[in-house]
């Protein structure tokens, strides 16, 4: 009875959990209509990003995205079974350019490259028609870059036969176990096997990326862009190898921070017009997809946001009703606040903060929200965060303030609860009957 009781209380932390991560989105377009796909521009590489309908992790989507489109050698969209608002790791939605019957049927250009991220289910039915699709364009001799679990959906495929290729750490044995014929291998920031590409986690998408660019515009494109992201210890042709992670009892705040997500802070994610990819990934997938620490709300001056580089972002717009909210961030480098997003919080009561001091022009954009996430979470949530992303911290310096007590004291309640549940179940069943 006492496990029963926790194990129950466990999943229904784990569906709170995942239910805020991968919201629906429960508003009515705008009248208007949601944006048009932007144009692509002819005689360049083109970049298909796929997105999942039923939700997609942020950075494998965002980051790769902004490492192409920050070259003019390539053009690049965003690609899903149907043109609707589609969920991203952390709480917010992205609008895809175009449909997998388009890129099939010619109507939208084929893609030389295909970035394949982690999705909700990549075995399921619902999927099939994505998996199907990707296994049509590497036929069709499109590259393929599998993000983090990506590398899980292209193995669904069977596009990795008898390849070489990586996952996400805690990915790899599994996918030993459900996919023998891929030779899986471990401490690599990516792998190359013809022409498909697999990474790491999460951030190691951003260097499998830069790899591509390099391989098909050059090593100055691929040098110009990676020096002005930042990642940390990249260098154009330095090594792939990486300290193999694990599980750790160090480990248990995430799975505290999953399984018990109640009394954690809401905070809202201002997004600008023009916001970085990168920067605005980072925002959620730290405080929210990753860590779980907090609840991520997504708020913009009108709903709707284009990034730097095009992808549109649907979000909660300023004048709308939302949760009380603890802190209100908005990512991106130093400056000035759109005014319409300082006075919607103002009349709140909240103080727009760039997290972390705002992202320095020498940073990477995970470094601001992984201090800002330490400031307010602590250094333990914070360097686990960096390990279920596979992100560097040797650069940081983060704030010491010790274990995430929320957490802990929930599930310390829960503890109890259960305990007294299966102590009162045991002692009514030892109760003589009266009839």
């Amino acid at each position: 009875m006492f496990l029963a009781c926790l194990g129950g209380i466990c999943a229904a932390g784990v569906a709170t959990t995942m239910s805020q991560s991968y919201p629906e989105y429960g508003r009515r377009p705008p009248v208007e209509g949601l944006p048009a796909p932007k144009a692509l521009p002819g005689g360049r590489i083109t970049v298909a990003v796929v997105v999942s309908n039923a939700g997609s992790v942020s950075a494998d989507v965002l980051a790769p995205y902004e490492v192409f489109a920050r070259s003019e050698r390539f053009a690049v969209y965003t690609v899903a079974a149907r043109r609707t608002p589609s969920p991203l790791s952390g709480g917010v939605h992205l609008l895809p350019d175009h449909t997998l019957d388009e890129v099939a049927t010619g109507a939208v250009p084929e893609p030389d490259v295909v970035v394949v991220p982690a999705v909700v289910d990549p075995t399921g039915t619902a999927e099939e028609p994505l998996r199907q699709w990707i296994a049509a364009r590497s036929r069709h001799g499109s590259r393929l870059l599998g993000v983090c679990a990506g590398s899980e959906l292209l193995a669904a495929t069977g596009v990795l036969d008898g390849r070489q290729a990586t996952s996400f750490w805690a990915n790899i044995g599994s996918l030993r176990r459900s996919h023998p014929a891929v030779r899986w291998r471990s401490g690599e920031r990516y792998v190359e096997d013809g022409t498909i590409t697999t990474t790491a986690g999460i951030t190691s998408g951003t260097v499998g990326a830069l790899r591509l660019v390099e391989r098909l515009a050059g090593a100055d494109e691929a040098r110009r862009i990676g020096d002005a992201l930042h990642y940390p210890g990249w260098s154009l042709n330095g090594p792939t190898a990486i300290t193999p992670n694990h599980l750790a009892l160090s480990d248990l705040p995430y799975a505290l921070n999953a399984a018990f997500p109640w009394l954690r802070p809401t905070i809202g994610v201002g997004l600008e017009e023009g916001v970085g990819e990168i920067d605005a990934a980072a925002a959620f997938e730290v405080h929210s997809g990753v860590s779980f620490s907090s609840r991520a709300i997504p708020i913009s001056a009108t709903g709707t946001v284009t990034t730097r580089h095009g992808v549109v972002l649907l979000t909660e717009p300023a004048d709308a009703a939302v949760p009380p909210l603890d802190r209100f961030v908005v990512p991106g480098a130093r400056g000035t606040v759109t005014p319409a997003l300082v006075s919607w919080a103002s009349g709140r009561g909240l103080t727009p903060e760039r997290p972390g001091g705002g992202r320095r022009d020498d940073e990477f954009g995970f470094d601001p929200m992984l201090r800002d996430l330490a400031a307010h979470a602590g250094d333990v949530t914070a360097r686990i965060t960096a390990k279920f992303s596979e992100y560097p911290i040797g650069q940081l310096r983060l704030s010491e303030t010790g274990w995430p007590w929320r957490s802990t004291v929930v599930f310390a309640v829960a503890l109890a609860g259960s305990a007294l549940v299966a102590t009162l179940a045991a002692t009514l069943r030892r109760r003589p009957r009266r009839w």
